[in-house]
């Protein structure tokens, strides 16, 4: 019989239920069984049941006839084979795309990987330019003012010769106190204590104590305002208080209960010198801040 294009669409074998080897015996037992089952007699409320009987008998006529049979078995295998190339295709062409879509995903990573880095590249080269200028801003505060301390220093020096004339040399005072000879502890006085006491007044440039008279020693001060400062503020022990003398260096008195000294006070000196060492740390830190974050700005991220 001829091999119809339809029949050659369906798979004859499955439709039966057999294997391709089957022998003819096998093929009529498994016709039988089937046909039965879904003969339209049996299967008055299928309206499929006609189809699938014919289709039966037509399975039956082919797998039986030995030319038939070999016909649909060559198409049969032919379309087979195109399955599985189709398959293989397909499962080819899904991995191309999942590699594809992998590699678009780690491109784009990449991308944002490399904007991240740009980005917190410009936010610190602007935090080091706003440190940097913040920074000299600072700097030059401390120089106007360090400029100006200067400014009334000579006024104060040109006042002082308008007075009755600068004292000649570095001012020096003398420290009297009770001390006994054979008191290893000098009374309570050593020179780094007498150091401690004068030191808050201003830059001593050398402290002698007396080794042939006890309980007596020179101070050298930097300055005739520190030197009137100590002169006036400062006791010594609570115990054994301090008496000091003049020198060398002594101002000018104009008047009673005036000392020499422009208006402004210990405190207000002091407080000069505390901002301008405040500041003067302020500067060199954000100086050190901007030299560590160029140094790890050069060197990278940490891997």
């Amino acid at each position: 019989m001829a091999v119809t294009k339809e029949l050659l669409q369906m798979d004859l074998y499955a439709l039966l239920g057999i294997e391709e080897k089957a022998a003819d015996k096998e093929v009529k037992k498994a016709y039988r069984q089937k046909a039965l089952s879904c003969h339209p007699d049996k299967n008055p409320n299928n309206p499929k049941a006609a189809e699938l009987f014919h289709q039966l008998s037509q399975a039956l006529e082919v797998l039986t006839d030995a030319a038939a049979r070999a016909a649909y078995d060559k198409v049969r295998t032919a379309r087979k084979r195109e399955a599985e190339r189709t398959q293989k295709l397909d499962e080819k062409r899904k991995q191309m795309k999942l590699d594809l879509e992998a590699r678009e995903r780690q491109a784009q990573a990449q991308r944002d990987e490399e904007e991240n880095k740009s980005r917190s590249t410009r936010t610190l080269e602007q935090e080091i330019e706003r440190l940097r200028e913040e920074g000299s801003r600072l700097l030059e505060e401390e120089q106007k003012l360090i400029q100006e301390r200067l400014r009334q220093e000579r006024e104060q020096r040109l006042r002082g010769k308008a007075e009755g004339g600068e004292a000649q040399g570095t001012p020096k005072l003398k420290l009297k106190w009770k001390c006994k000879k054979e008191d290893e502890s000098h009374g309570g006085y050593s020179r780094d204590i007498l150091l401690q006491l004068l030191q808050k007044y201003g830059e001593v440039l050398n402290l002698v104590l007396s080794s042939k008279r006890p309980g007596t020693a020179v101070v050298e001060f930097a300055t005739v305002k520190a030197a009137v400062l100590a002169v006036h503020n400062e006791v010594g022990l609570v115990d054994n208080p301090l008496k000091i003398s003049w020198l060398e260096g002594q101002p000018v008195e104009v008047g009673p209960g005036h000392s020499g000294l422009p208006k402004d006070s210990v405190l207000s000196e002091r407080d000069y010198e505390s901002l301008v060492m405040m500041r003067m740390r302020q500067a060199a830190e954000r100086q050190r801040l901007i030299a560590q974050m160029q140094q790890e700005d050069t060197e990278g991220p940490p891997t």
